[in-house]
């Protein structure tokens, strides 16, 4: 009967270790399981032969309770209650054999195979209980090996992202160095064309000032020759013709000096300092920069310039060089437009570019229209996207109108609009808030 009991404690011990065996609470109990099951096999040689007969039988039923009592000290443990109950039964069942047995050897006697069948059925529980947990310990052995598995494929993914996510900084660094280039590369076309223009529109006053120059240098000739004759009257007539051809050539080299300022302002990065601006002046100014710089380019070109600007129209806190951009960028285009469908060579068709301004409801609108080829309604909706552009390979870079959007949008919580029809017309429509500056 001891036999099974000790066969029980050692069979019990053995089961702990196999439970804790895939947990975090191996390394702590492996070493203790494996001694105290020792202990268990070594009791039960040496026990019998050392200690009384009448504390033998308790031996083996205070070491499963020791070890049932042991366990408690781990309440996460999350096998010890299936434990507890596989086992527990035969604790029961061999203390309260060795119990009977010495205070009632009679009636032990009597009734032992009833306790034979109790120890019996306690090792069936037990047997019972092992096959159900089977399953069990094949899964989490299982999810263990998957652990593993899972882990190493985590691993593995996480490298391989870092080093995606690498290789994507280093991409959006190069896509941010080349969209800056283009960028500028956009602003340095642009200063081409107004360059363009400046070359010829300063040329007029130049040729003002040189002219008036030497006719004034004549006068003077004329006035010392009178003065010798002592004509007094004749002197102060063309001294009064000379007054009046240096307030000319005062006029043109001030216009001269706006041009000239224009251009050093457009090529210049923008302070971001607002200032209050005459967008008629700015929309004539650029216009006529526009026109000339493409027939600098084009001898043959010529379209007819209407303006309708409105009178007594407020100034307006504004970028002036940056406007000024979106401005040349618009007209550019609609002179380049118009170049396009006079080159299909219809007789009757006049270029003809218009710009207007209005201001309404807190606005102030610039309406920049042209005759020209007018856009596609398919691609109507893209022209503002950076990179897109119609024009052949070499003559654009898609950013022109990409860049306004931005200025008057995103710099000057503004507006802009186009209508069009293929073949016929565009139009451009410009909505700045207005300042309350007169």
């Amino acid at each position: 009967m001891y036999f099974f009991v000790y066969i029980g404690a050692f069979l019990l011990l053995t089961r702990l270790r196999t439970s804790v065996k895939y947990t975090e609470l191996f390394d702590k109990w492996n070493q203790t399981l494996r001694w105290a099951a020792i202990g268990v096999a070594v009791s039960f040689f040496l026990f019998e032969k050392i200690f009384p007969d009448e504390i033998t039988p308790f031996l083996g039923p205070l070491i499963l309770g020791f070890i049932v009592a042991y366990t408690l000290k781990e309440p996460d443990f999350k096998p010890l209650k299936s434990f507890i109950n596989t086992h527990l039964p035969l604790v029961i069942v061999g203390f309260l054999d060795a119990v009977v047995d010495l205070i009632t050897p009679k009636f032990y006697a009597e009734y032992d195979d009833y306790f034979q069948i109790g120890v019996l059925l306690a090792f069936l529980w037990i047997f019972a209980r092992w096959a159900s947990t089977k399953k069990q310990q094949q899964e989490l052995r299982m999810m263990s090996v998957k652990k593993d598995e899972l882990e190493a494929v985590v691993a593995e993914r996480t490298a391989e992202l870092t080093k995606q996510r690498n290789e994507l900084q280093d991409l959006v660094k190069e896509l941010k160095a080349t969209q800056a280039q283009l960028i500028q590369s956009e602003k340095m076309a642009s200063l081409g064309e107004l360059t363009a223009g400046i070359a010829h529109e300063i040329q007029n006053p130049l040729n003002f000032v040189n002219n008036f120059s030497e006719v004034s240098a004549e006068l003077i000739d004329e006035m010392e020759e009178e003065l010798e004759k002592g004509d007094k009257e004749e002197a102060l007539a063309i001294a009064a013709d000379i007054k009046q051809n240096l307030e000319k050539i005062r006029h043109h080299g001030k216009r001269a000096d706006g041009i000239v300022k224009g251009m050093l302002q457009h090529s210049r990065q923008s302070n971001n300092v607002k200032e209050a601006t005459d967008i008629n002046k700015l929309a004539d100014e650029y216009l006529r920069l526009a026109y000339h710089g493409l027939r600098a380019k084009d001898k043959s070109f010529n379209a007819e310039l209407i303006t309708r600007f409105s009178e007594n129209l407020p100034l307006v806190e504004v970028l002036p060089q940056d406007v000024g951009r979106v401005l040349l960028n618009l007209f550019t285009n609609a002179f380049y437009a118009t170049q396009q469908k006079q080159k299909q060579g219809d007789p009757k068709y006049r270029p003809v570019v218009e710009v207007a301004t209005i201001a309404k409801k807190g606005m102030i609108e610039v309406f920049v229209r042209d005759n020209g080829t007018g856009i596609p309604e398919h691609i109507k909706d893209k022209i503002m996207q950076p990179f897109f552009t119609t024009k052949p390979t070499g003559e654009g870079t898609g950013l022109g109108l990409s860049l306004s959007y931005d200025i008057i949008v995103k710099g000057h919580n503004g507006k802009i609009d186009v209508q069009t029809k293929e073949g016929e017309y565009t139009e451009f429509v410009i909505c700045i808030p207005l300042s309350v500056k007169n």
